[in-house]
């Protein structure tokens, strides 16, 4: 029950809401202040990248519901600022990516600062939920119930999704287009980087498109600061990585842009969210290039849908690629004929003129060499006759000696080389066998009187007494 006295003890915290990020955090204050504004219980929101000395003294006035990012609850638990001995309710809200190894270490050592059920009650919630977050959160859940208001991983309904192919290196000139043919007044652009984020923004400031970035690396007042202009319409495109696509609530947003198709494909389904909230209509288009198409393929498995592709006039490199093709083509077709008629008309010229075309009716000379058509002497002999010359004049070493050509086998020879072993010793094995003078027996040589070999020693043991 919420009471009315202003002693801190009396006013412990009750309930425990833990998110994912800054932003989160300070949206789900904001909601716990609206809804509970007739209701007498204290609340407060904890989170980090500001100083910590405000936070310690509002928690020690007593706080009832605390909402609060995971490390900095931490820290002021190591500080003694917080007692979560007492709490009833904890809640994990974007629990899938509470869940996440990222988060988990922290969540198991928060929980075990908590009461043990049935003492507490937890709740557990998320627009996606895998099979693997299922069985991960049975460690902390006792007998749990689940509550369904549509099908996992499903889009709204009211979001219009399509899909731009494009090249990468056009993607921030296609996105600029899309803004000012359209007049696109408020976009909310996901990119998978900081410094992609930052780069983006840039770029299409340059274009003269009012934009800012918001990322983790950028200061706690900087990123509420750039959250709040764009709210607000003095921002049109708000660059962010994933740190915004985890259930901000931007009210009337009407376009939403995956400048990069995020690589798990729970995330664009909260990407494509951040739209067509509160029964209101949005759109959410996707810019692929040919390196994000596996990644367009799981999307397309999670949410069981294929997405509508629609074309920007200019930006498809698929109609470039297929109008220069045919063109190749006839130039390559146009290119064989002429050759082959070039070669045609050679030859019935030269069938005219008495001559035969060229490279028909040579026969090879018995060497083996090709004769050559302008009447000089083949290069053996030419190569013979500089080394002659050399040898004459006298200078330098004389030449290695080369085997002359009218020693090698004829290069066209009618009939094939009979095949040989390399231990043949010249003799052919193709001709049946006949016994030569060097393989007949020969007959034992007379012995040669005094060349006898004496017989072996006996041992004296083994030797026979005469008789």
């Amino acid at each position: 029950m919420a009471t009315k006295s202003f002693s801190p003890a009396l006013h412990p915290v009750r309930c425990l809401i833990l998110t994912p990020t800054r932003e989160l955090a300070i949206q789900v204050q904001d909601s716990v202040k609206t809804y509970g504004k007739h209701v007498p219980l204290r609340s407060f929101v904890v989170y980090g990248g500001v100083n910590i000395n405000p936070q310690i003294e509002e928690l020690r006035k007593g706080v009832e519901i605390l909402v609060a990012t995971p490390g900095r609850l931490l820290d002021l638990v190591g500080q003694k600022a917080v007692n979560l001995g007492k709490v009833q309710i904890l809640v994990l809200d974007e629990a899938d990516r509470m869940l996440d190894m990222g988060f988990i270490p922290d969540i198991k050592r928060i929980i075990a600062l908590l009461p043990k059920p049935p003492m507490r009650q937890t709740l557990l919630f998320s627009a996606t939920f895998s099979d693997e977050i299922r069985k991960l959160s049975a460690q902390f859940l006792d007998d749990p119930a689940t509550i369904e208001v549509a099908r996992r991983n499903t889009p709204a309904e009211l979001v219009t999704q399509y899909v731009f192919h494009v090249e990468a290196n056009r993607k921030r000139e296609l996105l600029a287009h899309l803004v000012k043919k359209n007049d696109w007044e408020q976009v909310l652009v996901f990119c998978k980087t900081k410094h992609g984020a930052n780069r983006l923004a840039s770029q299409l400031q340059k274009d003269r498109i009012n934009a800012d970035a918001i990322h983790g690396n950028k200061s706690q007042n900087a990123r509420i600061r750039a959250l709040e202009d764009f709210k607000e319409g003095k921002v049109k495109v708000l660059v962010a990585t994933d740190i915004a696509a985890r259930g901000l609530d931007i009210e009337d947003l009407p376009h939403v842009v995956n400048f990069d198709l995020p690589h798990v494909a729970e995330d664009y389904v909260h990407r494509i969210g951040r739209t067509g909230r509160a029964g209101a209509t949005g759109e959410a288009l996707s810019l692929v290039c040919a390196e994000d198409r596996p990644l367009l393929g799981a999307i397309e498995r999670l949410i069981n849908k294929k997405i509508e592709v629609r074309h920007a006039e200019g930006f498809e490199p698929e109609r470039r690629v297929h109008a220069a093709e045919p063109a190749a083509q006839e130039r390559a077709q146009e290119e064989g004929r002429g050759r082959r008629g070039g070669q045609g008309r050679k030859e019935g010229e030269a069938r005219a003129e008495g001559r035969r075309p060229q490279g028909e009716g040579r026969k090879p000379q018995a060497d083996g060499r090709k004769p050559q058509a302008d009447g000089r002497k083949p290069q053996g002999e030419a190569r013979k006759g500089q080394g002659e010359s050399r040898k004459s004049q006298g200078g330098g070493r004389p030449p290695r000696e080369r085997k002359r050509d009218d020693d090698r086998a004829p290069r066209y020879a009618g009939a094939p080389a009979a095949r040989t072993s390399g231990n043949s010793g010249g003799m052919d094995f193709n001709k049946p066998y006949e016994p030569s003078q060097a393989s007949a027996p020969e007959a034992p040589a007379p012995e040669r009187p005094g060349t006898r070999k004496s017989a072996p020693a006996v041992p004296a043991l083994f030797r026979r007494k005469a008789a």
